[in-house]
């Protein structure tokens, strides 16, 4: 009997380890499966806060249901059920510029009349899909301002593609990587040789596929609804731990993992407990997974401390229905950066989820910090709060002293996928081929969505099973 540990006990070791004992059972193999987590809880960033009739999503708030992954996952633990969509509201999504809110166009006659990108702007947009236009530079991992730059021009990079990554990544386009970030728009370059044509041809092929009853995704990405439950996204995460029962063990700290005997590993807690593993599944974060792996193979802690985290610090505040005269109609904003403002947006919860506030209240969550404002998360609570109300003054003219407040700081947050992210994981592969039984997973390396955590999951723990 093979026995594995699994170290961390967020989405991704959670998942790893659901998957992997399931899969084991079906295929009729003996494991001694343990999952130690450093916290006393498990979920990872995944938290969600009850207070005063709020409900405050301390991490993520959902997943797309465009994607299987995380579906299948929800479906094979038994809580398919349960599972809450986002309304219609969730499908609007603004940019706040010049001084007002722009609904992010969602086609061609709407892009024509939107204000957001004024005419030269448009002009130079027009431009992308001619000869006029660079073509990608071969061999090279170009980073998401120089790819916005030579194909949709200054101004689409300023006020569409760098709120997007600071939205998604917490990420500052001047060094995050098109291909690590975003590898269905190279793939989409590379193979029809502009976006436009990507967009006119895939929508041909869609209007084809659907007659025969297939669906395509669009250019822009893969869509879906955002998806969560009624009692917040943390009912997965406690869903999964309560499936693996005595598997999991919080409060257990792995300080160091290290050549065991008989090719075996060793663990050693930080309370100086030892562990050993015929193999193991490093589900904690990259900077986590460095220092535990530091003695045991300094190239590959070196190669892991390369990948770089941004903060953030997420402020949940709740306001009566009729102290907000802007309609909250929408998923919210995003913030360009050359505004100026402090915050990166905020997402109207209560609009896009019932029963995230009380009767007759809202709950608005704002973002702030990631990689071009680092300094942001020594702000104090009180400066913090007063930075966040400037700008609701100032995007929705809300005066109003909100009645429910709540900080959530994140010191390492979000990894950051930059230039040349694509090589650091090749390099990864390389050095951890002679370590058999040794398995990174999770959001530091192919995604840091939830679909690609349980996508990240299934990977690792089939090559787990294919050991045992």
């Amino acid at each position: 009997m093979k026995k594995v540990i699994v170290i961390g006990g967020g989405i991704s070791g959670l998942s790893t380890a659901w998957l992997l004992r399931d899969k084991a059972l079906k295929a009729g193999k003996d494991l001694d499966l343990t999952l130690l987590e450093k916290e006393t809880c498990t979920g990872g960033k995944i938290r969600s806060i009850k207070a005063d009739g709020y409900l405050c999503e301390w991490g993520p708030n959902g997943f797309l249901d465009s994607k299987p992954q995380t579906l299948d996952l929800c479906r094979a633990i038994g809580v398919e059920q349960n599972l809450h969509r986002s309304n219609d509201n969730a499908r609007k999504r603004f940019i706040f510029s010049g001084g007002e809110l722009h609904r992010l166009p969602e086609n061609g006659p709407s892009f024509l009349k939107s204000r957001l990108i004024s005419w030269p702007g448009k002009l130079r947009l027009a431009l992308e899909p001619t000869p006029f236009v660079a073509s990608a530079p071969r061999g090279e991992d170009e980073s998401l301002a120089a790819f916005g730059r030579r194909r949709l021009g200054q101004e689409a990079l300023d006020k569409l593609i760098a709120p997007m990554v600071s939205g998604i990544f917490a990420g500052d386009p001047e060094t995050m990587s098109l291909i690590s970030c975003f590898p269905r728009i190279a793939e989409l370059e590379r193979e029809y040789g502009g976006l436009v044509k990507a967009m006119v041809m895939l929508a041909k092929k869609k209007k084809q596929d659907v007659a025969q009853g297939k669906v395509v995704s669009s250019a822009a990405g893969p869509g879906g609804v955002l998806t969560s439950f009624r009692e917040g996204i943390q009912y997965l995460s406690d869903a999964l731990a309560e499936s693996l029962g005595d598997v999991v063990r919080s409060g257990s700290p792995v300080v160091r993992v290290e050549k065991g005997s008989s090719s075996r590993y060793r663990l050693t807690g930080q309370d100086g407990s030892i562990h050993e593993a015929d193999l193991v599944i490093v589900a904690a974060p990259a900077f986590a997974a460095a220092s535990m792996l530091e003695e045991f193979d300094p190239a590959v802690t070196s190669v892991l401390n390369q990948i770089r985290y941004a903060s953030m610090t997420v402020i949940c505040c709740g306001y009566e229905c009729e102290s907000i005269a802007h309609p909250l109609d929408g998923f919210g904003y995003l913030i360009p950066k050359k505004e100026g403002l402090s915050t990166l947006g905020t997402l109207w919860d209560s609009s896009m989820f019932e029963n995230r506030a009380p009767q007759g209240t809202v709950l608005l969550r704002s973002m702030m910090g990631g990689a071009c404002f680092p300094e942001y998360i020594k702000l104090s609570d009180d400066e913090v709060l007063a930075r966040v109300r400037q700008d609701l003054r100032t995007v929705m003219g809300i005066e109003a002293t909100p009645s429910f407040v709540r900080i959530f700081r994140h010191q390492q947050a979000i990894p950051q996928y930059t230039v040349g992210h694509g090589k650091r994981l090749a390099a990864l592969d390389e050095l951890l081929q002679p370590h058999s039984g040794l398995i990174l997973t999770g959001n530091s390396y192919r995604g840091i969505g939830l679909n690609d955590c349980v996508a990240a999951a299934q990977r690792a723990s089939d090559e787990a099973l294919a050991l045992c």
